[in-house]
């Protein structure tokens, strides 16, 4: 896949385009929303300007959902407990069928993130290759940059993760997979790297106690999913032009700055196409 960049014009002229809600008092049924402390990491600033702005747009009550892992996360998406949620590109891909996708977040100009291979600042290993028989740290088991980058990976070494690694941990959470890597916990760790870009940001005392060995190619950003046979439901609907107008909504620069997002663009399924290789060089080992 090429690169891909954002056109920030056609952005903010999607933004306009959609009507804001007047100010006042919130109606209708309640919006759910899932999300994961893999991803956010239980950020209580973050979840609540998220909330408020969501709510504010939507006009609606908005109920934040949070499960400790993206299979959770998924389940309840799948079986309609919640609307909508903030998933992983791995999970999407796995129940493609299923799932419709409604936005994806825009870091640095680009709807696109890599995954890192972390080691302790100073460890000598040059690459992958070099951290066999170690210890090491995923975030989830479906997690695109915290587990199947380094599987694939692996495999196209003709090793897995049971068989390279000395041990491996999953920390469910990619602070909690830097955290792992600086205390000495594991080797090695997998991990988002838009995580840890803005960890070097706000927790450079953490990251500067471990230092990237490698990085994969970009590939799509976690995405926003609905239920494929909800998407021509008006709260749905409501919910993706909210999206890619996030800036437009009170609280939304805010909410934005916290998340060191530029916004939220929509999006297609071609973004998936490097994860979707890596999903099928795993499945040829199983």
């Amino acid at each position: 896949m090429g690169p891909i960049t954002f056109d920030r014009r056609r952005f903010v002229a999607a933004a306009a385009a959609c009507a804001l809600p007047r100010p006042g008092r919130a109606t209708g049924t309640t919006f759910r929303l899932g999300l994961t402390p893999v991803f956010l990491d239980n950020d209580a600033l973050v979840i609540e300007k998220l909330q408020s702005t969501f709510h504010l747009a939507m006009g609606r009550p908005i109920e934040l959902v949070q499960r400790r892992t993206y299979q959770e996360l998924t389940g309840l998406l799948l079986n309609g407990t919640v609307d909508a949620a903030w998933i992983c590109g791995y999970p999407y891909l796995q129940h493609a069928d299923q799932l419709h996708l409604v936005g994806v977040p825009v870091w640095r100009g680009r709807p696109l993130y890599r995954s890192y291979l972390i080691a302790a600042k100073g460890d000598t290993a040059a690459g992958l290759a070099e951290l066999e028989g170690g210890s090491h740290a995923f975030s989830d088991p479906d997690s695109n940059s915290g587990w199947l980058v380094t599987a694939s990976d692996l495999v196209r070494l003709g090793r897995t993760p049971e068989d390279f690694f000395d041990r491996t941990i999953f920390t469910y959470g990619h602070r909690n997979v830097v955290r792992a890597v600086a205390s000495g916990l594991t080797r090695s760790g997998s991990v988002d790297g838009y995580v840890w870009e803005i960890l070097a940001e706000v927790e450079p005392g953490l990251t500067g106690a471990t230092r990237v060995v490698a990085k994969s190619e970009w590939l799509g950003f976690p995405p926003f999913a609905i239920r494929a046979d909800r998407a021509n439901e008006p709260a749905t609907t409501r919910f993706a032009e909210v999206l890619r107008a996030f800036p437009e909504f009170e609280h939304g620069p805010a909410t934005l700055r916290l998340l060191h997002l530029d916004g939220f663009a929509e999006g297609d399924d071609a973004l998936f196409e490097g994860i979707a290789v890596r999903m099928r060089d795993v499945e040829r080992l199983r």
